[in-house]
């Protein structure tokens, strides 16, 4: 294939969450050309409901593509966030209050010890806090915990901001946002598709497409003749009116995360089971008891919120990464299931490189959509 000049290159995005909205962003500042369109508003899925925790997950810590993916997007987080604070005038809530993953059993001190040595010998600085230290940093824990690992460099956001900041970074450098603009039928003939069609009409001469719709990505990609699973896992959360926190708390059935304006995030469950997008008494009272076992005293704060989201997944819990099979114009970033926010910069960065250059500076192919063919 022939890669166009950059300055002549029209793409269309399809999907206003934090993934469509980072690949918009790296586009537009590459000049290139690019109408981003959502169905409802931007962040208005998972986007919006997520945690914000900006940390590898636990699987991260083996060597390969997944864990050097995940650390090359934490490394263009804090230059990312200053630029799109500033170009979009969004503020994205970004606090470096650190993480204490606690061991709430005597069996997981060893674990976590490992951890924080693990940590510190690869870049992150982490280390082993016993009770006593840990009862003067968080006196709202629960006397239960046995001691943690304190990583005092992690950072949170608030991932609709973040969401938006992209969104509006790119618009400020000249894309099109359109909201409330739902893909109906894509155009062109063959191995082409040379725009797509939508309820407020249609969007013609696309030089290529990146479907960035979450786990709705699968049906689209299905009227292209492609095999792309984005199975949704539900995720819900609740929000306490509490400040009595100062770190992020990771504990053994959940996470507590504490935001701006004294709003502490609860979370979060993962739920098979389809596109039901509804919080239920069972996994609500599941949250509470997490909570409340890492910090007692949230039996008596005031509930501020109760939401759940679809994150999409994958087959092999890898993001889904690159060229739509069977079409040469076409791609696809999805999958991300609970790592989104975190890899939106890595994400938005290779997508550009791939569709303005032909070349990525990381290899994609362990995420390719290919593997599904």
């Amino acid at each position: 294939m022939v890669y166009q000049s950059a300055k002549r290159m029209k793409v269309v995005v399809v999907g206003g969450g934090v993934i469509g909205s980072a690949i918009a962003f790296y586009l537009t500042d590459a000049g290139a050309d690019v109408v981003l369109v959502e169905r409802g508003e931007l962040a208005g899925e998972a986007s919006g409901a997520a945690a914000g925790l900006l940390i590898p997950p636990d699987r991260a810590a083996a060597p390969g593509p997944f864990r050097d993916i995940c650390l090359a997007s934490l490394a263009l987080y804090r230059p990312a966030i200053d630029r799109v604070q500033r170009e979009s005038g969004v503020d994205i809530q970004c606090r470096a209050a650190g993480i204490l993953i606690v061991a709430q059993t005597e069996s997981r001190v060893a674990l976590l010890q490992a951890h924080a040595e693990w940590q510190t010998k690869h870049g992150v600085p982490t280390r082993w806090i016993e009770r006593a230290e840990l009862s003067e940093l968080e006196p709202a824990l629960s006397p239960q915990v046995h001691g943690a690992a304190l990583s005092e460099d992690e950072l949170n956001v608030d991932p609709a901001q973040v969401t938006r900041a992209f969104a509006f970074a790119a618009k400020a450098g000249g894309a099109d946002l359109r909201t409330a603009t739902m893909l109906t039928g894509f155009l062109g003939r063959g191995p082409r598709v040379t725009g797509i069609s939508t309820n407020l009409g249609d969007i013609t001469e696309a030089d290529c497409v990146v479907l960035a719709a979450g786990p709705w990505t699968e049906v689209l990609a299905q009227r292209l003749g492609a095999k792309v699973p984005t199975p949704p896992r539900r995720g819900q959360m609740i929000s306490y009116r509490s400040d009595g926190l100062r770190h992020a708390i990771w504990g053994e059935d959940g996470y507590l995360v504490p935001k701006a304006g004294g709003i502490l995030y609860a979370g979060a469950t993962v739920e098979d089971v389809g596109f039901r997008k509804r919080t239920t008494p069972r996994a609500l009272a599941s949250l509470r008891r997490m909570a409340t076992a890492l910090v007692p005293g949230l039996r008596r704060a005031q509930v501020a919120g109760e939401w759940a989201g679809l994150r999409p997944g994958s087959p092999d819990d890898l993001p889904i990464i690159g060229p739509l099979p069977q079409k040469e114009n076409v791609y696809v970033a999805t999958g991300h299931f609970r790592n989104g926010i975190l890899l939106a910069p890595i994400t938005g960065k290779l997508v550009s490189q791939l569709i303005l250059e032909g070349r990525t500076e990381m290899t994609l192919e362990p995420f390719s959509p290919a593997r599904f063919a």
